[in-house]
């Protein structure tokens, strides 16, 4: 068993038997069903929390090295806007396809998926999909304005916000010579 692989929980939806299949190239099955997120499917700033749906829309076809899944899933990924920090949902529809390879086939690959006795352990290959499309920096719409950096008013629902012109108290005595007074021209 290499790094990449675990021993599947038999009672999780993403664990799939291949048994019905009993490596015969060219057989095929389809899988269409719900199943809940396992934890820790995202990033810090968004995520699919655990046991939020996720559809199943796959294809487990038998070769001669193993089997080939390939299809989509689907679900909603939650957390916050980078800006304004209000809650966003992002829908995700990420295809999947990965080659398992049967135990006992010769592979140079080491972080090849393979499957352990009959069962295909799809929550890697989820994980890696998901977080592949999820969004750097997740977003409540393309031009939300943000916080006010002095006061935290959420600048989207109010964009005339402002709090005159101030000067940052570090720079205060080099603003003096931004519009120098007839007193100081005439004393250079």
């Amino acid at each position: 068993m290499n790094s990449k692989q675990r021993l599947p929980d038999h009672r999780s939806g993403l664990v799939l038997s291949t048994h019905e299949m009993a490596r015969r190239a060219g057989t095929m099955k389809e899988v269409n069903s719900v199943v809940d997120a396992p934890e820790g499917i995202g990033v810090d700033v968004i995520e699919v929390p655990a046991g939020a749906p996720v559809q199943l829309d796959l294809r487990l076809e038998s070769v001669v090295e193993g089997v080939l899944v390939s299809g989509t899933a689907s679900m909603t990924a939650h957390g916050e806007c980078a800006r304004c920090l209000t809650a966003v949902q992002h829908e995700l529809e990420v295809d999947v396809q990965e080659l398992y390879l049967y135990p006992g086939v010769e592979d140079d690959d080491e972080e090849a998926c393979r499957l352990v006795g009959d069962l295909i352990d799809l929550e890697p290959l989820l994980r890696d999909a998901v977080v592949l499309e999820l969004p750097f920096t997740p977003l409540c719409r393309p031009d939300c304005a943000g916080l006010c950096p002095e006061c935290g008013v959420d600048l989207n629902e109010d964009p005339e916000h402002d709090h005159g012109e101030s000067v940052d108290p570090r720079w205060g005595d080099l603003a003096e010579w931004a519009e120098p007074d007839s007193e100081s021209a005439e004393a250079r």
